[in-house]
């Protein structure tokens, strides 16, 4: 049964892969056999990622990119390709969910940027990638979404609004890239990464959840193995929610 989630021989590409989830499912990637090129914003983040890939054997090209510059997609994309010839397996994880005091307090700025990076990047560099793989053998993307886009709260309105698109971007890009390019999305509930800090201690918070806790970060490996590999070979357009029972 391991043979199914043998990532061997692919090439990874990991947006947000320097910190958090990301990191992760970079590190969960490169154990189960593929490359992978990390992206985030700094470079010396994903450099340092890279080498944990390298010492497990595998091939890491870290690269700076901000996901919210369209020509930083493209630059990316023509990156991977060149180290590596293809690209197998894309993630677009990188994301933002800044605050504003208040609805009318949101600035035009804010707003631009958090549909920027949660929306307007993914969809770029999965029409890039994904029109590539038509072209070649196939593979498989992954976008990464929130509990927001389905639980609409008031104060993240811009950024819930950008995820619910990520949702349907995901059913689109299925139909769009099908049958030689699976489209799926994660939708991560509260998971204890660096930038939780505002209510990792919230004991309200997490005894509203099934699990009564929030998520370790490498508990999302297991489902992006899951949608990376042949383990998943008959799912596609779907939206699964790992949130720990955010009913």
């Amino acid at each position: 049964m391991t043979g199914l989630f043998d990532l061997s021989g692919k090439i990874a590409v990991v947006t947000g892969g320097s910190r958090g989830l990301g990191k992760e499912m970079v590190l969960g990637f490169a154990k189960a056999g593929a490359d992978v090129v990390i992206a985030s914003r700094k470079i010396e983040a994903c450099e340092a990622v890279a080498k944990e890939v390298e010492a497990m054997g595998r091939r890491a090209l870290p690269f700076a990119a901000h996901v919210g510059n369209w020509g930083d997609n493209d630059r990316l994309a023509e990156a991977a390709y060149k180290q590596f010839g293809r690209v197998d397996i894309l993630v677009n994880n990188a994301g933002m969910s800044p605050l504003a005091p208040s609805l009318t307090e949101t600035t035009e700025a804010l707003f631009d940027k958090v549909i920027d990076i949660n929306f307007k990047g993914p969809f770029r560099l999965s029409s890039i990638v994904g029109e590539k793989m038509m072209a070649g053998d196939g593979g498989v993307i992954i976008n990464l979404s929130s509990t927001a886009s389905y639980l609409p709260m008031p104060h993240t309105i811009p950024y819930g609004g950008a995820k619910a698109a990520i949702n349907s971007m995901t059913v689109a890009l299925a139909k769009a890239f099908g049958p030689k390019v699976r489209v799926n999305c994660i939708c991560p509930g509260p998971f204890l990464t660096d930038v939780s800090t505002a209510w990792r201690d919230n004991k309200e918070m997490a005894g509203r959840l099934g699990l009564k806790r929030f998520g370790n970060p490498e508990e999302i490996v297991g489902t992006a193995l899951y949608l990376a590999s042949d383990a998943s070979s008959y799912v596609t357009g779907q939206v699964i929610r790992v949130d720990g029972g955010s009913w």
